[in-house]
């Protein structure tokens, strides 16, 4: 079975559904209105099931330090969709936003992360789950913890203890 989601022809794993988490994050054009109209966005594209959304946080830029502060956030899917279809549809997402990949770790006005699909282990070209800077960034962890306090990441462990040893920063709780 195939889905077509903005313009590209999805293609379905089977019909058992993964868990996936997608961490959100926005430092351009009304960054908090971007993350929660992403959101609304991941709840209505075909074969996802939104389950849990985090509060919002505000946080540094990782790498170049002459932009805006970030506004982060995770979310919790259940989705039919493989891997690369799946990571299809997030960037399909960060298009309709308008998103412009210029320097690396650059401003944006949507990056879309799939940090985790079931326990899945992928390492392809194009795509590495669990994402690669997980264990390394407060701003998904912390948001993470709060919507699935109890999950244990393949290969790395609980988000409990990978949050107790995440290096500190500045990361604000936003209404």
């Amino acid at each position: 079975m195939y889905y077509n989601v903005g313009g590209k022809s999805l293609k379905l794993m089977s019909q058992q559904a993964e868990v996936a988490y997608i961490g959100l994050g926005s430092n351009l054009d009304d960054p908090m209105q971007q993350v929660q109209t992403a959101f609304d966005e991941l709840a209505i594209l075909p074969a996802i099931r939104m389950v849990a959304k985090s509060g919002l946080y505000r946080s540094p830029p990782v790498g170049p330090a002459d932009q805006p502060d970030y506004i982060n956030a995770v979310a919790c899917i259940q989705t039919t969709l493989s891997a690369e279809p799946l990571l299809d549809a997030l960037q399909g997402l960060e298009q309709a936003h308008h998103r412009r990949r210029i320097r690396h770790w650059g401003p944006r006005t949507l990056d879309l992360d799939l940090l985790l699909l079931g326990d899945q282990v992928i390492q392809s070209e194009r795509l590495v789950v669990p994402h690669p800077q997980l264990t390394k960034r407060r701003f998904v962890l912390q948001p993470l913890m709060e919507i699935a306090p109890d999950l244990v990441i393949v290969g790395l462990g609980p988000v409990s203890v990978l949050l107790a040893q995440c290096p500190q920063m500045d990361l604000i709780s936003v209404p």
